[in-house]
């Protein structure tokens, strides 16, 4: 008897769980009124004027987010509509030949950015939902003389170390503790094919 109680309380707890994680992770509300936004959400990272009088509001949440919600608003603060700017049906508007201002108009702020001398390259990143292999996903935007041409998604994983948590290629653990390092181990420029 004591057994059943003991499972129906776990049973309570798994269901309080699963209630939890619903409400934590609902998508927003949509919002009927420029007014109801702000007083919401707060005042946007950015806004954009459209070519047709309507204002965009920006909610980015880069460097650390996945969402970027996007809603835009008439000449009387009536919202006209609300999306997440870097949901994957959003990712693959982006076009070759966009420039850094349309793509940005489009995503939202980024992430962070890396320039390539070699290749030429400009690679704009963006943190999305990680629905894949590793710890997080990003989609980049390649750009060449100011106009993208390509993407790619880059999966991150955890540090790994080569032993038990130490690095590879570094004279620390993971944890930060000292630990003895063969010579054939050491850092370049001792052996060439550690970075």
């Amino acid at each position: 008897m004591r057994w059943l109680r003991g499972m129906g309380l776990l049973l309570m707890f798994a269901g309080a769980l699963q209630l939890a994680g619903c409400a934590t992770f609902e998508p927003p509300r949509p919002f009927t009124t420029e007014a109801e936004a702000l007083a919401a959400k707060g005042e946007p990272s950015r806004r954009w004027q459209n070519d047709d009088g309507t204002t965009t509001l920006e909610y980015a949440t880069q460097p650390y987010g996945h969402t970027c919600l996007m809603v835009q608003v008439d000449q009387g603060g009536m919202v006209l509509r609300q999306w997440d700017a870097l949901e994957s049906e959003n990712l693959v508007r982006v076009q070759k030949g966009m420039t850094p201002e349309e793509v940005e108009r489009m995503l939202g702020q980024h992430r962070s950015v890396q320039t390539f001398k070699l290749s030429g390259e400009e690679v704009w990143d963006w943190n999305i939902r990680n629905n894949g292999p590793g710890v997080a996903t990003r989609f980049n935007v390649h750009f060449i003389d100011g106009q993208v041409v390509r993407t790619s998604q880059t999966y991150v994983y955890p540090r790994d170390g080569a032993f038990w948590g130490y690095g590879w290629g570094y004279g620390r653990s993971y944890y930060g503790y000292p630990y003895y390092r063969h010579p054939f181990f050491a850092p370049y420029p001792f052996h060439p094919y550690w970075w």
